[in-house]
C-alpha cells in the first residue's frame, strides 16, 4: 500500500504520556496534550476504556458527511510499557497497525517542529520500542512533536520529564494546536498531503 493513500475506517489515535500531576506539564506527555486539545475542541470527556488501561473518547473529525471515526486515547500506565495498553486498545476497536496514529514527543526534531511518517525506527523511544513489540509492526503511523535535544551535557530523560522552559511555554499552545491539526490532516487526507503541509513550516 502506497504511504499516500487515504486510509477509510476507524483510526485510534494515542497520545503518549506518563500517568499523574506530577508529569502532566512534562515534554515527555506533549502527545498527551495534543489529545486532550483535540478532545477539548469537540467537547467530549474520556472515560475509562474496556479492557486496556487507557482513557478513551469516540469520536469523529471533519466535516459531517465527509468524516472519520476516530477513537482518542491516552493511556495510563507508564511509557515505557504503553505497547500493552495500544495492542488491547487496536484489538478491541478492530483498528488495524496501519490506522493506528501515536502522537509522542520527540528530541531529535527541534521544538515547535512536527514531523509525521509510518514505521522507522524509535530513536531510543521507550514507549515507541514497546508499542512496535506489542502490535508485531513498526509500520503505525507517527506524530513527532518537536520537544528539542537537551541543552549541553544534560541527561536526555532529565530533559524530557521537565517542564517546558519559560520560552518555551509562549509558543506551546500554538505547537500544540498544529499537532492536533496534523492529526486530523493525516486521518482525512492521508500520511503524504499531511506531510507536505507540515513539513514545509518553518519553526516559528
Amino acid at each position: 500500500m502506497n504511504s499516500a493513500d487515504r486510509l477509510s475506517g476507524t483510526h485510534l489515535v494515542v497520545g503518549l504520556g506518563n500517568p499523574g500531576p506530577k508529569y502532566a506539564a512534562t515534554r515527555h506527555n506533549v502527545g498527551q496534550m495534543v489529545v486532550d486539545h483535540i478532545a477539548q475542541a469537540a467537547g467530549g470527556r474520556f472515560g475509562a476504556a474496556r479492557r486496556a488501561q487507557a482513557v478513551v473518547l469516540e469520536g469523529r473529525l471533519g466535516i459531517p458527511g465527509a468524516d472519520e471515526r476516530v477513537v482518542l486515547a491516552k493511556t495510563t500506565t507508564y511509557m515505557n510499557v504503553s505497547g500493552g495498553p495500544v495492542k488491547a486498545l487496536a484489538a478491541y476497536y478492530d483498528v488495524p497497525p496501519e490506522r493506528v496514529v501515536v502522537v509522542h514527543d520527540e528530541v531529535d526534531i527541534p521544538f515547535d517542529a512536527i514531523r509525521l511518517k509510518r514505521g522507522g525506527g524509535e530513536g531510543g523511544h521507550n514507549g515507541l520500542r514497546d508499542i512496535s513489540k506489542a502490535l508485531g509492526t513498526k509500520d503505525y503511523l507517527r506524530v513527532r512533536v518537536g520537544v528539542g535535544r537537551p541543552p549541553g551535557s544534560r541527561d536526555t530523560a532529565d530533559h524530557v520529564l521537565a517542564p517546558f522552559s519559560s520560552t518555551e511555554r509562549r509558543t506551546l499552545e500554538l505547537l500544540i494546536s498544529d499537532a492536533a491539526d496534523a492529526v486530523e490532516a493525516l486521518v482525512l487526507e492521508g500520511l503524504a498531503p499531511a506531510q507536505q503541509h507540515f513539513h514545509s513550516r518553518e519553526a516559528r
